[in-house]
C-alpha cells in the first residue's frame, strides 16, 4: 500500500522503525552496513519526528505494528517497504523477484512476525538509533 507524502517527508528516503524492537534494530544495522551511499535515514517511532510520520499514516506510535519507507511522495508498508529497501542495497537486487509471492501472503508472514517480535526477539530498554542523522547522502 502506498500513500502520498507530506512536503516535510519528501526530502529523501526515511525508514520509520520501532527503536526499541531488537528485530527492528537488527534491520537498521543490516541496512546501514550495506547502504554505502547513505541513502536511507532511519527514524525511531519513539522520536517526535517518528511519531508525527506514524500518526500521519494511521499508525499508533504507542503500538506500532509495521515500519514505513517514505521515499519521495510514496510511503510503503510491511513487506513491500522491506523489499523496496533491499532492492536498493548492493548485492540484494535479486529480492525484487520476491514480489512474485502474492502480497497478501508476504504481509501475512510480516504481520505474524510483527505481532510476536518482542516475544521472539526481545525489547531494548533504549533506542539504538543515533540521534543525529547520517550526514552523507
Amino acid at each position: 500500500m502506498a500513500l502520498p507524502m507530506t512536503h516535510s517527508e519528501a526530502s529523501g528516503p526515511i525508514v520509520l522503525i520501532d527503536g526499541v524492537c531488537v528485530l527492528c534494530s537488527r534491520w537498521y544495522q543490516f541496512v546501514t552496513a550495506r547502504d554505502k551511499a547513505h541513502r536511507f535515514r532511519f527514524v525511531a517511532i519513539q522520536e517526535n519526528e517518528g511519531r508525527a510520520i506514524a500518526e500521519a499514516h494511521g499508525i499508533d506510535p504507542n503500538n506500532p505494528t509495521t515500519f514505513i519507507l517514505v521515499d519521495g511522495d510514496i510511503a510503503t508498508f510491511r513487506s513491500e517497504a522491506g523489499l523496496r529497501i533491499l532492492e536498493q542495497l548492493p548485492g540484494w537486487r535479486w529480492t525484487r523477484f520476491l514480489r512474485a509471492i502474492p502480497q497478501g501472503l508476504r504481509d501475512g508472514l510480516y504481520d505474524l512476525i510483527a505481532r510476536n517480535r518482542y516475544h521472539w526477539f526481545g525489547r531494548l530498554d533504549v533506542c539504538i538509533l543515533p540521534t543525529a542523522p547520517r550526514t552523507q547522502r
